[in-house]
């Protein structure tokens, strides 16, 4: 099973309603956007998971289509939560807690009208459970700075990825 089919899959296993939210397969786009920068592959489809809730809250899903606003949300938090699970599930705790400060940053900055998600986003998959992402996220969090949060990203991932990521991302928001 695919990344994406692992998605798919698990939302519709949680409920009948997530099931009917689904593009037919041929009209999803199975883009894969952060989990490429992520350096351990147990966290891969938890970290698109999330994300894949987090565009039903910010931005244009890939794989799902909800008849309305309400379901939309609520199936996007379905999924931040599915995904915080199968992270979890790796064991690592600081992965969890990396993706939980992730989740509140980028709702602080969305809630202010800041830009910064994108870096938050890259940093964390890049340096997800690895630690050294505070000072950073402080940066974008008190002085709407996401420059530190890019630069870690592109010391560890490298510019190509990150540049392919941030661009997709900005493709997806709304």
């Amino acid at each position: 099973m695919t990344l994406f089919e692992d998605i798919a899959a698990g939302a519709a296993a949680e409920s009948p309603l997530w099931a009917e939210a689904l593009r037919p397969e041929a009209a999803r786009e199975n883009v894969a956007v952060f989990s490429p920068l992520v350096r351990d592959d147990r966290f891969a489809v938890g970290v698109e998971t999330i994300y894949e809730g987090y565009l039903l809250h910010y931005g244009r899903s890939r794989l799902f289509e909800p008849p309305d606003e309400d379901v939309a949300l609520l199936l996007g938090d379905a999924l931040l939560a599915q995904g915080l699970v199968l992270v979890a599930g790796t064991g690592s705790v600081a992965a969890v807690a990396d993706l939980a400060e992730l989740l509140a940053l980028c709702t602080q900055a969305r809630a202010d009208g800041a830009d910064g998600d994108g870096a938050a986003w890259a940093a964390t998959a890049a340096l997800l459970g690895d630690g050294g992402l505070d000072e950073a996220r402080a940066e974008l969090r008190d002085a709407r700075d996401p420059g530190p949060l890019e630069r870690l990203a592109r010391a560890s991932a490298g510019d190509d990825g990150v540049d392919a990521a941030l661009a997709a991302h900005a493709s997806r928001l709304v």
